[in-house]
């Protein structure tokens, strides 16, 4: 079955940076696109970015905007997510998610956490 691992989760204060990493494994994935969503205590899970495999065309959450960056290796099977000037509400749970469509999300990974204290 196809996996995905998310790591680089950790605490941090704010202002400061975390690279998120999301390797895919455990068999043939060719995905559309490839994102990054999370989820904070008592909160919906929300939309963070996505880029698209073949291209490389991203898309950004307003409040992410200038301060984080996805990117992506195609021949590592990976997907990153640079945070930068991290704020006390950017703590949640991170997950990496896949398209084969282009439609919905439809692989997840098991999540990984990030706390930013002030």
């Amino acid at each position: 079955q196809v996996q995905l691992v998310e790591s680089g989760g950790g605490s941090v204060q704010a202002g400061g940076s975390l690279r998120l990493s999301c390797a895919i494994s455990g068999g043939t994935f060719s995905p559309r696109a490839m994102g990054w969503f999370r989820q904070a205590p008592g909160k919906e899970r929300e939309f963070v970015s996505q880029i698209a495999w073949t291209g490389g065309t991203t898309d950004y959450a307003d409040f992410v905007k200038g301060r984080f960056t996805i990117s992506r290796d195609n021949a590592k099977n990976t997907v990153y997510l640079q945070m930068n000037s991290l704020k006390p509400e950017d703590t949640a749970v991170y997950y990496c998610a896949g398209t084969l469509r282009g439609i919905s999300y439809s692989h997840w990974g098991q999540g990984t956490q990030v706390t930013v204290s002030s």
